[in-house]
């Protein structure tokens, strides 16, 4: 069997190794004219570190990135409000919590392919049926065949809008600024991932390496009234912490990367035939739960898995069956997330900050054993 991934993000790149440790052949066509490290940082949590175990990729994933062992919710003064621990994750399923560069983390991926051959600059523009599979026609003026197509194309999929035009993307009128910079936190922050909620925006921040620290950074906006800019960025958080302040001022601007946030409305069809979505492709998330990356990452196992087990027909059928619930409950929770992160009414703050702090480490828990948990195939 001869699979083609559109997409050589962590998704795609995942999937593919995943598939060439089973013995089927791959080709990736990536519609950029090379993979450049995005200047971010990006979190592997538990159930993206079991993937990475099962591909033998846990070691080096571990050696090049900084482990997480608590998540914290904190007052824009850096005060708790809610502590996750994930000791007891880490020993149940004896693997850790990574924040690494996603550059990093994508040259490892590159360098576990042993054959899977990465076509740089082909942009697909179409999907055609025909006879013998599938007429894949790119910008570049190319035009392959193809017997079975993966999506991994990302929240703005080409083969999704091939596959199932009707779907809908939804803004979550957020603004994120995205950074890396060259600061020492102190001892107390280095296995931590902070997040502090304000008034309408938050900040969190990580390190993934030795002196080197990943930062995110959220406002609301008013669609066509608010223009934000990164040179702006001290005085949307002049009331945090000096933490907060300082890791903003080290960081150059050409190092952040701005972008609107937004995901897909959940849709209950990943395939049609031999054409399959995987990743943001079928269910792009929010970023507020750290898990768009993840959730990908457990795609890349589980179909892989179904498609070793079962004709492909089948195996697209048992891998949505087995990952769609999953992947929405998260879709729908980081949405409800975001925008309670985000109230503005400081009596809802208020009570916000109040469940926050009253929430049972039990709950915590239990809401986080289930999302790290990976399916049964």
């Amino acid at each position: 069997m001869n699979i083609d991934i559109i997409g050589a993000g962590i998704g795609g790149l995942t999937t593919a190794i995943a598939l060439e440790q089973k013995g089927i052949k791959t080709r990736i066509f990536e519609q950029t004219e090379q993979i450049k490290p995005v200047g971010a940082g990006i979190i592997l949590a538990n159930n993206a570190m079991q993937v990475y175990e099962k591909l033998g990729l846990r070691k080096v994933i571990e050696e090049n990135g900084n482990p997480i062992s608590s998540m914290n919710i904190t007052k824009s003064n850096l005060k708790p409000l809610s502590k996750i621990d994930l000791a007891y994750f880490e020993q149940k399923h004896n693997t850790k919590n990574i924040a690494i560069h996603r550059g990093t983390l994508q040259k490892i991926l590159i360098d576990k392919l042993k054959l899977t051959k990465i076509n740089l600059d082909h942009k697909l523009t179409s999907i055609v049926e025909n006879t013998n599979g599938y007429s894949l026609e790119f910008e570049n003026g190319e035009r392959i065949q193809s017997s079975t197509v993966l999506g991994a194309d990302g929240l703005n999929s080409v083969v999704r809008q091939n596959l199932f035009p009707n779907n809908s993307i939804r803004n979550a009128n957020q603004i994120c600024w995205r950074g890396i910079t060259e600061y020492k936190l102190s001892a107390k922050f280095k296995n931590e991932l902070n997040e502090a909620w304000g008034k309408s925006e938050r900040f969190g921040f990580v390190q993934i390496a030795e002196n080197k620290v990943y930062w995110y950074a959220l406002k609301t906006f008013k669609k066509d009234k608010d223009v934000f800019s990164i040179n702006d960025l001290d005085k949307y958080f002049s009331n945090y912490d000096s933490i907060i302040k300082n890791i903003i001022k080290s960081t150059k601007n050409e190092y952040i990367h701005t972008a609107e946030i937004s995901d897909l409305k959940p849709t209950n069809v990943w395939f049609k035939e031999n054409v399959c979505l995987i990743g943001d492709s079928a269910h792009a998330t929010t970023p507020n739960m750290g898990q768009g990356a993840c959730q990908a990452i457990e795609d890349a196992f589980v179909l892989s898995e179904c498609i070793d087990k079962y004709e492909i027909n089948k195996a697209f059928t048992e891998y949505q069956k087995l990952r769609l619930p999953k992947a929405h409950q998260v879709v729908k929770a980081s949405w409800l997330v975001g925008k309670m992160a985000h109230l503005k009414n400081p009596i809802l703050i208020g009570l916000r900050n109040q469940m926050l702090r009253l929430t049972p480490t039990s709950i915590n828990r239990k809401q986080n054993g289930q999302i790290f948990q990976l399916a049964e195939i």
